[in-house]
Order: C-alpha cells, then sequence, then structure tokens
C-alpha cells in the first residue's frame, strides 16, 4: 500500500492517538504538571511500541524523562535518530483561547490545541511515517527514537543524558521536525537556527511598598529604574548596546543575501499573521536576514507593582524584567550572557540593587547543505510537494541541536512542517491537517531517499 492510501484509511486512529498526547498538560515550566510529564512519556512509550518498535522505556533524568524507543534491523544499515519534545508553553492567557488548550478541536480542516504543532503533532509524523515504514516491509534504516521533556525550559536533563548515553544514541543522523516552512505551498529546510540567551533582572528598592505621596520623588521606584535602564540597551537603530554584543557576529557577503532573497516574502501576509501595524527591526538589514542571519534583543516579560484591580498609589519593593537574545553562529551564549550581565550592573544606578540572573541558553546551528540526509530530505519534500525546498534559517532556537553536535558529534537535520500562522508559543496554537498529513508522506520518503543514498 502506498504511502498516500495509508494515510487516508488510517486518518482518525492517527488524530484520535495524537489527541491521547494533546490532552495531557504536559508543562514542562510548572511544578504542578510534573506527574503530567510522567504521564505523558509513559503514553509516547505505548505509542512507539504500537508503531512498531522493538523497544521502548521511559528512562529517568535528573529532571523529566526521556523516553528511548529504537528499532534495529540490521547493524550495516545507516541509523537515523529521531529527535523530538512531549512538553510544551503554558497556555496562559487562557481567556484569550477560543477553544479549551488541552481538549483538541478540528475546525476548518486545522487542529486547534496546545501542542498541535509544537511539538506533538509534528512528533507524532515521525511516528507515524515509522509506523508505514515498518508495516509496509520498506524500512531499510536502523530508527531510534529520543522524546524529551524539558525543550521548552531548555533541555537542562538531556546534555547529561546524552553525555551518559553516547554508545545507545549512535547514529548516522539526528531527524528534527520541530520547524517551520516558509507557506503551506513553498516547502523549505532550516538550515540554521539562532543560539539563545536568557535572564531575569530583578530590581530592588525599599524593603517593602511604600505611599507613593509620602516618599513620592523622594526613594527611587524601581520599575521606573528598570524601564530607563532598559531603554538603554537598545539604540535608535534597534542594536543591542551591550558592549561587544556583536564582536563575534559573522557578516555575510552579499552573494549569501542575495541568494537568501530568493525565499519568498510577503510582507502584507507577515504583518497579518503577526497582527502589528508595520514591521520593526535592525537599520539595514530585510526581514528574513533579522530572524535569521542577526542576533536580537527582547524584553519577554515585565511586572512591579500593583496590577489589580482600581488604584493603589504605592511606589513598589521590586521589579522585574525577564529578557532574551537570541545569537547567530560563534556567538558563545556563555560568553554573550555574561556581557549582558556586566552592561546592565555596569548602568545600574546606586539607589537600587540590581540582581542579573541567568536561566538558560544554548548555541546556533547551522546545517550543511552537502550531507547525504539533508539531500534525502530535499528529495522527499519534493516529492510530495512539487517544488524544491529552499534552504532557510529560522529565527527560532533549539539549543540542544547545536548539543547534539558537542556532544555526540551527529549533524541534524531540521525538516518542520510548521507555519508562521500556528500561533506556536501562543493562544489559539494550531496545525493544519494538511500540513499534518503531509509531513507524514515526506518523513516515509526521505527514509527511502536516505536509505538508497548511503548505499552509493
Amino acid at each position: 500500500m502506498e504511502i498516500k492510501n495509508y494515510i487516508q484509511e488510517n486518518k482518525n486512529r492517527f488524530l484520535e492517538e495524537l489527541f491521547s498526547l494533546i490532552r495531557i498538560p504536559s508543562i514542562s515550566s510548572q511544578t504542578e504538571h510534573k506527574e503530567d510529564m510522567v504521564k505523558c512519556a509513559n503514553r509516547w512509550k505505548e505509542l512507539l511500541l504500537e508503531a512498531g518498535a522493538d523497544k521502548a522505556e521511559v528512562m529517568p533524568t535528573e529532571g523529566n524523562p526521556v523516553v528511548y524507543g529504537e528499532k534495529m534491523i540490521n547493524k550495516d544499515y545507516p541509523t537515523v535518530l529521531v529527535y523530538g519534545h512531549y512538553d510544551v508553553m503554558p497556555v496562559d492567557p487562557i481567556d484569550e483561547w477560543n477553544t479549551k488548550p488541552f481538549e483538541p478541536e478540528i475546525k476548518d480542516e486545522i487542529i486547534w490545541a496546545r501542542g498541535a504543532d509544537d511539538d506533538k503533532g509534528q512528533s507524532f509524523m515521525q511516528a507515524k511515517a515509522f509506523e508505514y515504514m515498518v508495516r509496509s516491509g520498506k524500512l531499510q534504516c536502523n530508527v531510534k527514537f529520543m522524546l524529551e521533556g524539558e525543550e521548552e525550559i531548555g533541555s537542562g536533563s538531556l546534555y547529561g543524558f546524552c553525555e551518559k548515553n553516547k554508545e545507545l544514541l549512535k547514529a548516522d543522523v539526528i531527524l528534527v521536525s520541530d520547524t517551520s516552512m516558509i507557506n503551506k505551498d513553498t516547502p523549505s529546510i532550516t538550515a540554521g537556527l539562532r543560539g539563545l540567551g536568557y535572564i531575569e533582572v530583578k530590581v530592588t528598592g525599599p524593603k517593602a511598598d511604600l505611599h507613593s505621596g509620602l516618599y513620592g520623588g523622594a526613594v527611587a521606584n524601581p520599575i521606573n529604574i528598570l524601564c530607563k535602564m532598559i531603554a538603554q540597551l537598545q539604540d535608535e537603530d534597534n542594536r543591542c548596546t551591550v558592549p561587544d554584543f556583536y564582536k563575534e557576529v559573522i557578516e555575510l557577503s552579499q552573494d549569501e543575501r542575495d541568494l537568501m532573497a530568493k525565499a519568498p516574502f510577503d510582507e502584507k501576509s507577515y504583518l497579518e499573521v503577526t497582527g502589528s501595524p508595520s514591521l520593526h527591526g535592525e537599520k539595514g538589514y530585510t526581514t528574513i536576514e533579522r530572524t535569521g542571519i542577526r542576533p536580537s534583543f527582547d524584553v519577554c516579560g515585565i511586572w512591579g507593582g500593583y496590577t489589580g484591580e482600581g488604584a493603589k498609589t504605592v511606589i513598589p519593593s521590586t521589579a522585574h524584567a525577564k529578557i532574551s537574545f537570541r545569537l547567530v553562529p560563534d556567538q558563545d551564549f556563555n560568553v554573550i550572557t555574561e556581557r549582558v550581565k556586566k552592561h546592565i550592573e555596569d548602568i545600574a544606578p546606586k539607589c537600587v540593587k540590581v540582581e542579573v540572573i541567568p536561566l538558560h541558553g544554548g548555541y546556533a546551528y547551522v546545517s550543511p547543505l552537502d550531507l547525504p540526509a539533508y539531500k534525502a530530505a530535499e528529495k522527499a519534500m519534493q516529492k510530495t510537494y512539487g517544488k524544491q525546498p529552499i534552504p532557510t534559517r529560522s529565527g527560532g532556537s533549539i539549543p540542544i541541536v547545536a548539543g547534539f553536535e558537542r556532544i555526540l558529534g551527529i549533524k541534524s537535520i531540521l525538516m518542520g512542517f510548521g507555519l508562521g500562522s500556528d500561533a506556536i508559543h501562543s493562544p489559539n496554537e494550531n496545525y493544519p491537517l494538511q500540513q499534518f498529513f503531509r509531513g507524514i508522506e515526506s518523513i516515509t520518503y526521505f527514509y527511502e531517499e536516505f536509505a538508497q543514498l548511503m548505499k552509493k
């Protein structure tokens, strides 16, 4: 049976199995969901065994468990290690959802739920493509699965897991479906990811909240100070002002920038997806360049004082901000984090106490376009979509991908099928059924093409 027919005959089962994962609120950043993490890992174990894995197990780590599965056909065959994650982002603000985030619904041929795309939907495509290859007798690769529960909080435990299990995880390539395509009609393969640094800043003034009439104008307001400090971290050209922030950034040649410019970009559609009134970013670069080859600097959250209903006239004791900076190849997140920390401490006035807390980070990653696995992914997507996929560099980060190369010595192929409209990390996350089914189809072709290329 051909893959398209197999999908058609089994699509309802596929969706119900996926929904059994989505219904588990596996939010890794919230401790009240610790049991849900284990529950989701065990459900993944069941699904891998049902799909055809010879063995699958839930393996402990210092944090959330890793689900490992494998089907080893022949030691002389190439081995593909499939990576994905079963943890999801929090659902706040809940009142902006049009559906219940953990009760998946299909409307207008789209799955609406937290994790529909990132990464339960995309990881599950891998399981179903594997299932087809096993049941059809077409699988000519050894396949291993590694599904973690901490990607959304930095994959902290997975680095140690990889160090301890290098032999178990040996493979020729790591296959990842956790990225996006340019649009539903323009296939693309992510050939690069930005790195990441993430910090929290705490500004402390008085020992307790003070009456803003009795003390206003006489003592420092931590929120005012924090806002002034943040305003100093970017200039009028939207460049980060931290000394040496760009020191290691590699400037692409004009030929390379011209090649990137061939990727289709529709400003109107981009603005419709974001809901922003206009484009904004570092002067001298296009939107594609700003999100692919340039670092960025963003405040992700800021809070302090009274934010409830009505008025409460206080000078708050503390103010907080969470700040992320996306990084490009050759920028070491540890070095950049230290530079950012020092600069924030240097510009802090003496009327407050400022504490900078590094939270997590990761390196950027680039995949060569001449790898056999890249060529296999290219041919696979061309079969499905009828056109050659475009190599792109993603603005997002999957820090562990660079970690895989450093620890395991294995390159990764980022073969994702998400869309910019999928609202990952936001209310109303969604995933079109067409992308879900085309992803399964393309991944089966990848196995066929990769096996052939590795035999040559």
